[in-house]
């Protein structure tokens, strides 16, 4: 039975061609560390701009050694909310005024549901 069986390569499995005459792209090694103290290199083209963050196997972020220096917290400006908008838009002298209409509407009947405030 040994002497029916077909020797050879088994196509597809390998590759026929070799290493030889390629020019690989030109690599430089990018280190990341993440908080727990784990430190890991990977591999960039010389062209590409790695990434300030990669997840570590750990499965926390890793920050690009080097040049990613965390900023200085910037100042941060106060939330303007509807209130100061509006104050700055009008007095509250006017704001008074403009209730006080809107509430004769409202007592009087005039207001209908789904319709606009001012009449």
């Amino acid at each position: 039975m040994a002497e029916r069986a077909l020797r050879g390569t088994s196509i597809g499995a390998k590759s026929l061609e070799s290493e030889e005459g390629v020019v690989f792209a030109e690599r430089m090694q990018a280190t990341y560390e993440c908080k727990k103290g784990h430190s890991f290199h990977v591999a960039f083209a010389i062209e590409a701009f790695p990434p300030d963050e990669w997840e570590c196997m750990c499965g926390e972020p890793a920050l690009l050694r080097g040049r990613n220096e965390p900023e200085p917290d910037k100042p941060v400006k106060p939330v303007r909310t509807h209130w100061d908008m509006l104050i700055e838009r009008r007095s509250i002298e006017e704001l008074d005024e403009l209730l006080e209409e809107q509430l004769k509407v409202l007592r009087s009947g005039r207001l209908r549901e789904g319709a606009h405030y001012q009449m």
